[in-house]
């Protein structure tokens, strides 16, 4: 592993990207407005001042407490830049600077928040699943390299409009894959099965990586979620999970290995 300085500079950056992604994860399920007020203590209510508010460093100056009442604060808040600063600098060493970092560091970032939040509230925000769904249709629309495009030099209509084509497909593909799953759930346990939430993240990972890597989410995640299920079970007796961090798992599964998955797979599953 190379460390450069442009390395450096992402990581810093991925780390200030997971302080606001904190905002995000707090305010979001509250509706709550993530540009103000300025991040306070929830206990006394005074607002932290910036050199309070350094990404990784300041958690542990303050020793995880606020300064003014020292009511603990959560080593989630460390966790979530530590994870930010780490995927922004591993998805740097994997897509380099191409077209492909940006869109894809967009998704992961919505990925964090979606994973926190529905794991602390059973619920994925709009903002994070709709808006993660225009963004990927937008990116998709000016780097047709999402879709497996490509439009060489310069700037060709036909091939942009056509990644933007496919990228909603990948948006009805997704969402209406799991839609259609959750419907047989409800006839089957007469109960709601699959939350709208779920959805519409699947719907938001399919404008991002396409129809076929959206299906093939489809189908990991309930591997992944049915092992936790079963523990949770077994722990405390609620067969109800928080389904989109699996989603979440599947898709990133999806983007760096999920075409040689499916090559393997139409391949009956024969190693060359």
């Amino acid at each position: 592993m190379v460390i450069d300085g442009i390395g450096i500079f992402i990581f810093i950056l991925g780390a200030m990207i997971g302080s606001f992604l904190n905002v995000c994860i707090v305010r979001m399920p509250l509706e709550q407005s993530i540009v103000k007020p300025r991040s306070h203590c929830f206990k006394c209510n005074k607002t932290i001042p910036w050199y309070d508010n350094i990404p990784l460093l300041s958690y542990w100056i303050l020793g995880g407490k606020c300064r003014f009442c020292k009511a603990p604060f959560s080593i989630i808040y460390w966790l979530v830049e530590v994870l930010t600063a780490v995927v922004f600098y591993l998805m740097y060493l994997y897509f380099g600077l191409s077209a492909l970092y940006l869109p894809y560091v967009f998704m992961m970032s919505c990925f964090i928040v979606a994973t926190f939040v529905d794991f602390a509230h059973r619920i994925i925000p709009d903002e994070i699943s709709i808006g993660g769904m225009v963004f990927g249709l937008i990116f998709s629309f000016f780097i047709p390299q999402m879709q497996g495009l490509s439009t060489g030099n310069s700037f060709n209509w036909i091939i942009h409009l056509q990644s933007l084509g496919w990228s909603m497909v990948g948006v009805i593909v997704g969402g209406g894959s799991i839609y259609l799953m959750g419907l047989i759930g409800d006839i089957l346990f007469k109960k709601e099965s699959m939350g709208g939430g779920d959805v519409k993240l699947l719907a938001m990972v399919g404008a991002f990586m396409g129809w076929k890597l959206a299906i093939l989410t489809f189908f990991l995640a309930p591997l992944f979620g049915a092992v936790f299920g079963i523990i949770e079970k077994i722990r405390t007796k609620d067969s109800t999970i928080a389904y989109g961090p699996f989603l979440v798992l599947g898709a990133i599964i999806s983007l760096f290995w999920g075409e040689r998955i499916i090559v393997w797979i139409l391949n009956g599953y024969r190693i060359n």
